[in-house]
């Protein structure tokens, strides 16, 4: 694979990502009360396809950061391992929402009911996300394969992320902002990591036109 492929791949994979999440999170503020199953199943099945447009993302990430600079594949690497990590937490999530959903005879809402993914979504998730934004933001910043604010926006976030890391102190009730399972913690993050990365992935894509990785210095010759 070479350097355009990689960059219109991991552009293409992180739109396609950010917009089925940005389909996706509406979805869980349309019932006041407990949601129908269909949209409880309907939001999960985008979910889960944003995630798998994620897994494809972080590879050709992986890919990338090879190409432009081999001496940072360790940093492509580590932000391949923490984005396929929290890829999993929420698929793992996902299916334990599905799975009560289904096997339920009426409406429940599995944010409140499936208390084993209070910390997958929230805690467990945000510090594994703000390993993968950091990893993300380093081999940016560090190999100038985008635009320095794609680097720098990726750390911004990370920070965010952590500041949501305890709220597993702070009960479980959806409607509060800072809580295991709270709007802040899981649909707020969703929602700003969503814009995230349709901005880097629009960047991304349009910089596969160019004849040399943004920021990076003219060849001697």
């Amino acid at each position: 694979m070479n350097e355009t492929i990689a960059r219109r791949l991991t552009g293409l994979a992180c739109i396609a990502a950010a917009v089925a999440f940005l389909v996706e999170v509406p979805l869980y503020f349309v019932y006041s009360g407990p949601p129908p199953d269909s949209n409880v199943l309907t939001r999960l099945l985008i979910g889960t396809l944003a995630l798998a447009f994620l897994i494809v993302f972080v590879t050709a990430f992986r890919e990338l950061v090879k190409r432009v600079n081999p001496a940072y594949e360790w940093v492509g690497t580590m932000a391949f391992a923490t984005g396929l990590v929290y890829a999993t937490i929420t698929l793992v999530s996902s299916g334990l929402e599905a799975g009560a959903v289904i096997a339920t005879d009426h409406p429940v809402d599995p944010t409140i009911t499936v208390s084993g993914t209070y910390v997958l979504y929230g805690s467990t998730g945000r510090l594994v996300l703000a390993l993968f934004l950091t990893a993300v933001g380093y081999g940016i910043s560090r190999t100038n394969l985008l635009p320095r604010w794609t680097g720098r926006s990726a750390f911004v976030l990370a920070g965010v992320n952590l500041v949501f890391v305890p709220s597993l102190f702070f009960g479980n009730t959806p409607a509060h902002f800072y809580a295991a399972n709270g709007w802040g913690t899981t649909a707020m993050m969703g929602a700003l990591l969503s814009c995230w990365m349709l901005a880097v992935g629009v960047s991304t894509y349009r910089s596969a036109t160019r004849g040399a990785p943004v920021g990076a210095p003219a060849p001697r010759h």
